[in-house]
């Protein structure tokens, strides 16, 4: 497996969390987003969109993080990143899809940008800061749920709701948006913390470090 995504990017950072969860080796290549190397003719031979991540599986090239996620799901079920139940996999997808769909494409670098572009620096903190808070004070209300135990997102191990949760708290955490007000979150955060899978994919993480095979650079 090859993974093309850059070290902060959100929806890299859910298929790292997936893939370590799941116990796979992959290489990593990296795609500076911020030198705009996502628009290089390499990188939109493959995703069109430029956008990362990118995962070569398979023979296939895969975009979109949780297709990825859902991919890996389906071809390497263990451990499961999904529940068995229709309305538990309906739900964690909910949660999914509440970050991935909803929050995140409000506070992406290209939204940003324009926020910039169009009214100063100070705007498009603004915009990130509200969004972003706005958006985990709705996931807060999502997780009161039967399925949610406390640990994590649903039940007592992580979904692949936790893998979008985890690095939109990053995120929060580089604009000095508070959530500890926020008790099941700040619960989930506090399991994921202490799972090895979450350590390995982290962004900050010393990549000189050795590494479980979940995350070989």
């Amino acid at each position: 497996m090859i993974l093309h995504d850059f070290w902060r990017s959100s929806a890299s950072y859910r298929v790292r969390i997936a893939l370590a969860l799941k116990g796979l080796c992959f290489e990593q290549v990296p795609v500076d987003l911020v030198s705009g190397a996502q628009r290089s003719g390499a990188h939109l031979a493959l995703n069109p969109q430029g956008l990362v991540p990118a995962l070569e599986v398979d023979g296939l090239v895969l975009t979109q993080s949780l297709a990825i996620i859902e991919y890996l799901e389906e071809t390497r079920p263990a451990p499961a990143l999904l529940p068995k139940r229709p309305a538990e996999r309906a739900h964690v997808r909910r949660l999914s899809q509440a970050i991935a769909c909803e929050i995140h494409p409000l506070s992406n670098l290209r939204t940003l940008n324009r926020v910039e572009a169009l009214a100063g620096a100070e705007a498009r903190a603004d915009w990130n800061r509200e969004t972003i808070a706005a958006g985990l004070d709705a996931f807060e209300a999502l997780l009161d749920h039967p399925g949610f135990a406390g640990a994590f997102c649903h039940a007592d191990r992580p979904t692949m709701a936790d893998c979008a949760l985890i690095p939109q708290l990053y995120n929060a955490d580089r604009w000095g948006i508070a959530y500890d007000h926020l008790p099941r979150i700040a619960a989930v955060a506090a399991s994921c913390a202490a799972h090895p899978a979450f350590a390995a994919a982290h962004p900050d993480r010393d990549h000189g470090a050795a590494a479980p095979c979940g995350y070989r650079v």
